[in-house]
């Protein structure tokens, strides 16, 4: 029997996870696997190396629907500093929700699919989200995806991997999207993820998704890969989770997440601001922010996680964020807020852990370059 709480919902591949071995944990108010039989490691390395498969089905998957495209695009820029309107379709782009103070509502993922945008939030965020964009964007209609799940196929054999179900997908750029039938359903996929790797993240229907992830399951490149090692890769790929290394209280800039604000939103831009708490986004946009997140390499071999305080001197700096040991790199890597002045990679500066001290380095982001296709 499961000793978690009742209240946590299954995935609709809940039983292939068990199957599989998966270690069932709580997340986002979901039981989902942390890891299979070979563990963290091995799983996280085989990702980098070949394939790895993921059940993201807990994320919030949303269409928007208007009029027009100008209107449902000009819509979601009131809502996000991205620039929606020209983006073309079949393409995708990282956007977030800002509240009025400029802090981050969310992280999420939006692509123009030609009569409508599909948009993809995170699980614990989504009720939130989907009432908030609800109650901003009369007129557009905001339908939750609920017949869906999200598989993410990543690595640098997943083009392989999935070319060979349907070749067209290996045409595919980064942060393109397509209507694709694998195993004779139609799915929509994006070429994307969260890992740092070259891959794909597939909506399937529900109806579907299990023979779509044994057939992946089957081709000996792929592995099932859990929450622990989807944790390991975005942090070595210095890329954010929502609720510790990103919250109501940062700003875009502050998080470093300034590249996802186009020239168009920006002061001097045709579409500059109209977003909430654009005053103090586009400030710190033109002046910098007072702290920005930055990588961090503490010295020995203990990661350093979420929590631990920074200091320089008697100064207190704030706290990291994300902590993990490194399988790639074979060190322990964080990420964490410090002033702007500290942020400079190289920067000695000092972490308490049960009441010692021990030098942390600041360190530039991602700790491993991207393998994206372009």
């Amino acid at each position: 029997m499961s000793d978690l709480p009742d209240e946590l919902r299954g995935l609709p591949l809940h039983d292939l996870h068990a199957e599989l071995g998966g270690k069932m944990v709580p997340f986002a108010g979901y039981e989902m696997p942390v890891q299979y039989s070979p563990g963290v490691m091995k799983e996280h390395l085989h990702t980098r190396a070949a394939a790895g498969l993921f059940d993201v089905s807990h994320m919030g998957q949303v269409i928007l629907r208007g009029a027009d495209a100008e209107t449902l695009a000009l819509g979601l820029e009131g809502l996000i500093p991205a620039a929606v309107l020209g983006l073309a379709e079949g393409r995708q782009r990282y956007g977030l929700l800002t509240n009025d103070e400029g802090g981050i509502l969310d992280d999420l993922m939006f692509a123009n699919r030609g009569d409508h945008l599909f948009v993809v939030v995170n699980a614990a965020c989504k009720a939130a989200d989907i009432a908030h964009m609800r109650a901003a964007l009369p007129g557009i209609d905001v339908v939750e995806v609920t017949d869906r799940c999200l598989l993410a196929l990543q690595g640098p054999g997943a083009e392989a991997v999935l070319a060979r179900l349907a070749p067209e997908v290996a045409a595919m750029r980064f942060m393109d999207v397509a209507t694709v039938v694998l195993e004779g359903a139609e799915c929509w996929i994006s070429r994307s993820g969260y890992t740092g790797e070259d891959g794909y993240e597939i909506s399937v229907p529900n109806d579907a998704a299990e023979a779509l992830a044994r057939r992946l399951l089957a081709d000996e490149a792929v592995l099932p890969i859990g929450l622990g090692a989807r944790d390991s890769l975005r942090l070595e790929a210095g890329l954010c989770l929502y609720g510790h290394d990103i919250d109501t209280t940062t700003t875009p800039v502050e998080a470093a997440l300034h590249w996802s604000i186009q020239k168009a939103r920006r002061t001097g831009g045709a579409r500059a601001g109209g977003f909430p708490g654009a005053e103090r986004v586009l400030a710190e946009l033109e002046g910098g922010a007072s702290r920005l997140r930055v990588g961090l390499r503490p010295g020995g071999r203990a990661p350093m996680r979420e929590g631990v305080a920074l200091f320089q001197g008697d100064e207190a700096l704030g706290r990291i964020t994300s902590g993990a040991f490194a399988p790639s790199l074979q060190i322990p890597i964080s990420m964490g807020y410090v002033p702007r002045a500290l942020a400079t990679p190289g920067t000695v500066i000092e972490a308490e852990l049960r009441g010692k001290r021990a030098p942390v380095t600041v360190d530039s982001l991602p700790f491993l370059p991207a393998n994206f296709k372009r």
